[in-house]
């Protein structure tokens, strides 16, 4: 399958005008995915450097240097993906006829970096917040992320 053209690129990712069918919808998240999955699996691997503790560790371990400064790049990344996604999602809504669809593009995103904060920051404050939110922040991730794949990847209309 060839590469999309640019103006393809920028329509599908820059722009939040216009609509859009279910099969480019599908091709736009697929894209976006094809860049988080594997910047994410990344972050992973070089997540346990950046516990770093003086009283242990000298003061400059390049492995952590590099472990922060791939974490600044990885949330640029998110923000972009999240961007991305909302101006990708608010086109089908459009095109599926949904009243305010940046905001309802927008669930999505605010869902995950919810739960990604929650998930970051409970065991850093075990003591003062239980981890019953950061579950009910998962579900309903999990449940915008079902929604929005239906709504907009399944669901027939808006194809013309």
């Amino acid at each position: 399958m060839p590469l999309p053209s640019r103006e393809r690129l920028s329509f599908l990712y820059r722009k939040e005008e216009g609509r859009l069918d279910r099969a480019g919808w599908r091709f736009g998240v697929a894209g976006l995915l094809a860049i988080l999955v594997p910047m994410t699996l990344l972050w992973l691997a070089v997540f346990p450097y950046t516990d770093h503790d003086l009283t242990k560790d000298p003061f400059f371990v390049w492995q952590t240097v590099a472990a922060y400064a791939y974490l600044v790049v990885y949330a640029l990344a998110i923000f972009l993906i999240a961007v991305s996604f909302v101006n990708l999602s608010a086109k089908r809504l459009r095109a599926l006829g949904r009243p305010a669809p940046i905001a309802l593009a927008g669930l999505l995103p605010l869902a995950a970096l919810v739960a990604g904060a929650m998930r970051w920051l409970q065991p850093r404050v075990a003591e003062v917040m239980p981890y019953w939110p950061v579950t009910l922040a998962d579900l309903a991730l999990a449940a915008v992320a079902l929604w929005m794949a239906y709504e907009l990847g399944v669901r027939e209309g808006g194809e013309g």
